[in-house]
């Protein structure tokens, strides 16, 4: 029973890190109904740590264009990867810093159902706004025109993030629309950028695991890691994929919609139902 909701983490993970419509939201919802039997050390531990399985998915889908050398590149190529990667690396500060000093705090009084349900309103209001015609002036159309600037600017909407519900996806994609990044560029800057982000987090949980239990782990800890992380990956190929695929035609409208249905029920649910 608890690998089968293993695979549930899993796929809820896989679908929700890529698509603005937050992961960690969903993980608490989820843990709402179906908690696996673990300790609450472990899971908060497991909730991060089977990222790495939705992160792997994008170093594989684009090894190519974030791996420096081979591929035919030249040393333009080589100097223009690098100078993607810098980018990458000053849009995670912002997060990285204020992440470390209060994620003790923010796991303490932030992860709660009812700050899930506003924040996926208010960022789905927000994403039918920004996606509005008049509001949209695309002036990036490609992830090598990125600049600085901009990068450290999608960093800093990233610090909204840290607010579960908010999706860090969610927050980065919002910042580069209204930063003028065409919306396939936002998409893949926002895949690339986790992969510091969370594999940062992921080290992060570890190591406070380590330090407040040991490195200790039972086998079924073990397996519930194992299938949560290995179902997150092929997941995740599948919904980066359909993502690139749909908003090729489509804006980020249905996603704000979407959040605010989603934010309204879990509101009703612990008002009302329970």
């Amino acid at each position: 029973m608890e690998i089968i909701k293993a695979i549930l983490f899993g796929i809820v993970e896989g679908i929700t890190e890529w698509l603005p419509i937050s992961s960690t939201g969903h993980m608490i919802l989820l843990d709402e109904f179906i908690s696996l039997g673990v300790s609450d050390e472990f899971y908060k531990l497991f909730e991060v740590v089977i990222q790495l399985g939705a992160i792997l998915a994008v170093v594989i889908m684009y090894f190519k264009t974030i791996f420096p050398w081979g591929f035919g590149k030249t040393k333009t190529d080589t100097l223009a990867t690098f100078n993607l990667w810098g980018k990458i690396l000053v849009a995670c500060v912002p997060a990285a810093v204020i992440g470390i000093l209060f994620d003790d705090w923010l796991d303490e009084h932030l992860y709660t159902p009812v700050v899930v349900a506003l924040m996926l309103i208010i960022y789905g209001i927000i994403f039918l706004i920004i996606e509005r015609k008049e509001m949209r002036k695309c002036s990036c159309e490609d992830l090598k025109d990125i600049t600085y600037k901009q990068a450290l600017g999608v960093g800093a909407f990233q610090l909204l993030s840290l607010v579960p519900g908010t999706s860090r996806s969610g927050a980065t994609i919002i910042g580069g629309l209204a930063l003028g990044l065409k919306r396939s560029v936002a998409a893949e800057f926002t895949f690339f950028l986790a992969i510091p982000v969370m594999a940062g987090a992921s080290l992060l949980k570890l190591l406070k695991y380590i330090l407040k239990v040991g490195f200790v782990f039972e086998t079924t800890e073990l397996v519930i890691l194992g299938v949560g992380s290995l179902v997150a990956f092929i997941v995740s190929i599948l919904v980066i994929k359909f993502l690139m695929a749909y908003i090729r035609k489509h804006d980020f409208k249905i996603f704000g919609y979407y959040r605010i249905v989603l934010g309204i029920l879990v509101l009703l649910y612990f008002f009302l139902l329970k």
